[in-house]
């Protein structure tokens, strides 16, 4: 028995809490956070305003809604997943009929001060009840096929309302982490293949389609494809993104220009540098080492929420953060790619750095939810 665990019987059941509570995984969370206010301070020419400043608050009430998720027990969750499932497909239905309008797509509602993004809720909601729904599932039946059925129907519905928003990212980042979720799960690998059969084929047809009566996605999404090819296409137009971050990612060299230094993004040449962008100016300013650095304390994000999976004891709690590391995993590997020029532009922020307050409050109560699971496994 270990000296906490020796000790622990004479502590208040509370603070008895917050002795669990992974304080490595909260010291790294605050450090990615703060890399953010500094970023965004660098990107106001020296300011705490227009970014730093709501960035902060955003990051405070983000940090009280984090250890509130964490305080309450697992099973709490776990009874209102479906709840969160349901809640979370009303708020984009909402969208449909009162969303606001930014950048060319409906994506957001007003709820009194705060402006969300119910696509983002919508991530948590699927990891949720796909978790409860295999907690509940018995083993033989895993890999029945009117279970696959049910999961495919929790991650269609979220998925289509978010695409015909649209928003065709975060749709394939919600079918991306319901298929994590499926797979940790144990469904048979058979499926997989056929999936992977079946995004082939619609890779084909999204193709095929364009310029036709049934065109599959939208001028500006086949523009993002194309930009993505050959950049160089359109350097002034669709490509001028890409091309500035790669210039500011080359101009970093190994060390950086310096804090406040980054041409690209004081001249203003690097387009949404306080969102999908700002890990070029940390790379123009910081240089490799910086970002390497950066890229190292998410990985060690993620290695600490694999190890806590493994250790839950029960399959709802190992599921959930399953799900929500590769949620976050997701974030940070896609935006690093889009902003390299690996992959296309898809409008997803660096998780606790880019400028949103949708993104920032769903990803700490997501790490609520992982220190809830962690609190309250038995030991």
């Amino acid at each position: 028995m270990s000296y906490l665990e020796h000790h622990s019987k004479t502590i208040p059941q509370g603070a008895k809490k917050l002795l669990y509570v992974h304080w490595p995984l909260v010291l790294l969370v605050t450090t990615v956070a703060v890399i953010g206010f500094l970023m965004l301070y660098s990107v106001a020419g020296g300011s705490f305003q227009p970014w730093a400043g709501p960035q902060m608050q955003r990051f405070g009430l983000g940090f009280a809604v984090m250890f509130v998720f964490a305080m309450v027990p697992i099973w709490f969750w776990r009874n209102i997943s479906a709840l969160a499932f349901g809640v979370s497909l009303l708020l984009l239905i909402a969208v449909e009929v009162m969303g606001q309008v930014g950048m060319g797509a409906q994506r957001w509602i007003d709820i009194g001060p705060l402006r969300l993004q119910p696509s983002e809720l919508a991530k948590i909601g699927v990891v949720m009840a796909l978790a409860a729904y295999f907690d509940w599932l018995p083993n033989q039946r895993l890999s029945h096929p009117f279970a696959i059925l049910g999961a495919l129907i929790i991650i269609a519905l979220p998925a289509g309302l978010t695409f015909i928003q649209p928003d065709l990212g975060t749709a394939l980042l919600i079918v991306i982490v319901g298929a994590i979720v499926i797979f940790v799960a144990g469904v048979h690998w058979a499926y997989f293949a056929a999936v992977f059969a079946i995004g082939a084929g619609a890779i084909a047809a999204v193709f095929q389609s364009r310029g036709t009566p049934w065109q599959l996605l939208k001028d500006y999404q086949y523009r993002r494809i194309d930009t993505f090819l050959d950049p160089s296409s359109d350097p002034l137009g669709a490509g001028y993104h890409i091309t500035q971050s790669k210039i500011a990612l080359g101009s970093g060299g190994w060390t950086g220009r310096g804090f406040m230094q980054g041409t690209q993004s004081r001249l203003n040449f690097l387009p949404e540098k306080h969102t999908d962008f700002i890990f070029t100016t940390l790379a123009e300013e910081f240089g490799f080492i910086g970002a390497g650095a950066l890229l190292l304390i998410y990985t060690l994000i993620i290695v600490f929420c694999i190890v806590a999976a493994l250790r839950a004891k029960d399959r709802y709690a190992s599921l959930l953060i399953f799900g929500l590391s590769a949620n976050f995993f997701l974030y940070f590997a896609v935006n690093m790619a889009m902003v390299m020029g690996l992959a296309p532009v898809v409008g997803v922020p660096l998780p606790l750095v880019s400028y949103g307050g949708s993104a920032m409050l769903v990803l700490l109560a997501g790490f609520g939810l992982i220190q809830s699971a962690h609190i309250h496994r038995p030991r």
